[in-house]
């Protein structure tokens, strides 16, 4: 099959109707209409985005402040870790979504999309807001080298970045999709162990301003996974050459190399960590696998954990995608909105 490389939407070309004749390499004025939409489902999505709004410094960081110096130092050294990766997952992510959106001929997607990357860019300032709440400026400088240094972060990335920067140089239709897959990993599958450990550390009541900022991100993540799942049928749906068991067998080799990736990760990262069970940790891990394969039309590769196994973390991280947690209710009304100095004013 010949891959013929996308060109960049144009800004507008009203010579071309305003209901895109495709999602990527299609024709598009690119006046947007949210009332008149090849995929009209797609508002709600954009309407649900907006509404996760929120900035890392309405969170109230000061009893973390006094709470890290009393972790133990296992502790404090998986926090820094798993902050440097999740900073440069969502480094990666803000990038390749702009870069993405740039070939989609639908404008409801561009939009979409838009919400999707400045979302990713304040996660990723989040992540600089809690260590700057935490530890000195030449700490957090070196927490932020773990991410191109550490060799199991390193090898728990490299896939994902070759087939980013392969969509970088290569933007055709298969790259998108298989972009567009990867992301549902990122999204979906590969935060989870981070996720998990900030949660642990909430109920044993440490970190618990660090744990609300998690589940804000971890709350937009699950909406992003979802919309990216969603685009991912439609594009295959408008490109029928590509849903192939080809295709089908590529999604499934990536998704059990990268739930083998995440559970070395995580025994490498999490290991000696008190109240969590490694075992219990890797069921998990595959749970979110067969969850995201099912977004996107595939059937589970795990029977075995087709339920979540790890119950404690459904009160934080679980249901955000159907209806909200009774934990994340009670963030949401409890924390306190502070504009400056991440609440060193209260110390």
């Amino acid at each position: 099959m010949q891959k013929s490389m996308l060109e960049k939407a144009k800004t507008l070309d009203p010579a071309h109707p305003n209901k895109a004749t495709a999602l990527f390499g299609g024709k598009s004025s690119g006046i947007l209409n949210w009332n008149d939409l090849a995929y009209p489902h797609w508002y709600k999505t954009y309407k649900r985005l907006l509404g996760n709004y929120w900035q890392s410094d309405e969170v109230n960081m000061s009893s973390d402040v006094k709470a890290f110096p009393l972790l133990s130092e296992k502790e404090r050294e998986t926090y820094l870790k798993i902050i440097s990766l999740l900073a440069t997952l969502d480094s990666s992510q803000t990038r390749t979504i702009l870069l993405a959106s740039l070939y989609a001929t639908d404008p409801s997607v561009q939009s979409i999309m838009a919400v999707i990357a400045q979302q990713e860019a304040v996660h990723n300032e989040s992540y600089s807001y809690i260590l700057s709440s935490v530890v000195s400026l030449d700490r957090q400088n070196q927490a932020f080298e773990i991410g191109r240094k550490d060799p199991i972060l390193l090898k728990r990335n490299q896939k994902l970045m070759i087939q980013y920067n392969q969509f970088a140089e290569q933007p055709n239709i298969e790259n998108i999709l298989k972009t567009l897959v990867y992301s549902t990993l990122l999204e979906g599958l590969f935060f989870y162990s981070g996720f998990a450990f900030f949660y642990n550390l909430a109920r044993q009541n440490k970190m618990v301003g660090t744990s609300t900022m998690i589940s804000y991100i971890n709350r937009d993540e699950l909406e992003h996974g979802r919309f990216i799942s969603e685009l991912i049928r439609a594009v295959l749906a408008e490109n029928p050459e590509y849903n192939t068991p080809a295709f089908t067998n590529w999604v499934y080799a990536h998704f059990k190399e990268s739930v083998d990736l995440e559970i070395e990760w995580s025994k490498y990262v999490l290991h000696d960590v008190e109240g969590i069970d490694l075992e219990e940790m890797a069921g998990f891990i595959q749970y979110r696998a067969n969850k995201m394969l099912r977004m996107i039309g595939l059937s589970e590769l795990y029977p075995q954990h087709v339920k979540n196994p790890m119950k404690w973390i459904r009160a934080y991280a679980d249901n955000f995608d159907g209806t909200k947690t009774d934990f994340f209710e009670q963030k949401s009304r409890s924390y306190t909105k502070v504009s400056d100095l991440n609440g060193f004013d209260e110390l």
